[in-house]
């Protein structure tokens, strides 16, 4: 299974319950990536996406503890077993940060999206995969810029 993120020079990815930037070249990625994959996140992501919907063109899994949650175009599940149970060996996680977390391990590549500066006030990390045993970057892009903002693609992979 595939994680993909954006990510600071922090490992952090979210602050007051929205990622921490939008750069479209990283849009338009992630679209490409993802589509006709399914994809697993939490309720508060799905929250962040236009109109709340879910995703077109994928299957979407969506983890939430409330039992009543309902989402149009999306099945829900109690649990990440239950998430993993359901998905497809190439699926994507999508976050958010608990998402990532309880899914790192079930996971053998990650496609991020490296921003080359640091935001205050964070208050959602990714794994640090550079700390977890196993993981290396394989893939190193070059620096790209866009609105004054560095980013580069980085692919990790897990190995054993």
């Amino acid at each position: 299974m595939n994680l993909i993120a954006i990510v600071d020079e922090n490992w952090a990815i979210g602050k007051d319950g929205d990622q921490l930037i939008y750069i479209s070249a990283d849009l338009q990625r992630f679209r490409e990536l993802t589509r006709g994959h399914t994809v697993i996140l939490g309720r508060k992501t799905l929250a962040t996406f236009p109109g709340g919907r879910p995703l077109k063109g994928r299957r979407n899994l969506v983890l939430t503890r409330d039992p009543d949650f309902r989402a149009e175009g999306a099945e829900i599940c109690a649990s990440p077993e239950q998430a993993l149970a359901l998905a497809d060996p190439d699926a994507f996680v999508l976050g958010g940060g608990s998402v990532y977390h309880a899914l790192v391990d079930a996971c053998d590549t990650a496609y991020l999206t490296q921003v080359g500066r640091a935001f205050p006030g964070a208050d959602t990390w990714f794994p640090d995969l550079s700390r977890r045993p196993g993981w290396a970057a394989e893939e190193t892009g070059p620096w790209l810029e866009e609105d004054g903002v560095p980013f580069r693609y980085v692919t990790w992979r897990k190995r054993g």
